[in-house]
C-alpha cells in the first residue's frame, strides 16, 4: 500500500502510563526518548547490566483509504544494528480519519548503551521507527569490602 493512501502514522511513542477513557481518548503521561539505569554501590559493574524499563509504546494510526485487517509488526534493533525478536499485532482499518490506537506493553530487556529503535511495520511495509537512548551511569559509594 503506497503511503500516500494511508495509513498514516498520528502519534508513535514510548510512555509510562496510559489512560482510555469511554470513548477511546488516549492520555498519554510521561512520554519519553531515553531511559537512564542508575547502579549504587562500590561494587557497581562497569558496564551496563541487562535491564528492562516497564514502558508502554502507544502507535495511533489513521486509516485513510487502507481498509480491512492487516498486521502490525515491531522489530527492535539494538544499537549494534542486531534485529530482535519481533512484536505483532493485527489491526482492523475502516477507512478515512477512522483509525486504530495500538498500546503494548513493553519489557524489553536492554543489553547496552546506546539507541534503540523499534522499526513498525505494516504487512512488511516500514511505517516509522520509534526511537529510544538507553544510558547507564555508574555511582560508586562506600568504602571498598574488607576482606
Amino acid at each position: 500500500m503506497p503511503f500516500e493512501t494511508g495509513p498514516y502514522v498520528q502519534a508513535a511513542v514510548f510512555c509510562y502510563i496510559v489512560f482510555e477513557d469511554k470513548s477511546g481518548t488516549l492520555s498519554l503521561i510521561r512520554v519519553i526518548d531515553r531511559v537512564t539505569h542508575i547502579a549504587h554501590g562500590f561494587e557497581a559493574p562497569t558496564e551496563m547490566p541487562e535491564v528492562r524499563h516497564p514502558l508502554k509504546l502507544v502507535l495511533m494510526l489513521k486509516s485513510g483509504l487502507a481498509r480491512g485487517r492487516h498486521e502490525v509488526k515491531i522489530v527492535p534493533e539494538s544499537p549494534s544494528a542486531e534485529l530482535k525478536q519481533p512484536f505483532t499485532t493485527s489491526v482492523h482499518f475502516e477507512g478515512e480519519e477512522r483509525g486504530q490506537n495500538i498500546v503494548m506493553d513493553i519489557s524489553y530487556p536492554f543489553t547496552m548503551e546506546g539507541v534503540y529503535w523499534f522499526n513498525v511495520y505494516l504487512d512488511d511495509t516500514l511505517l516509522t521507527k520509534v526511537p529510544l537512548r538507553v544510558m547507564y551511569h555508574r555511582v560508586v559509594t562506600g568504602p571498598p569490602p574488607e576482606h
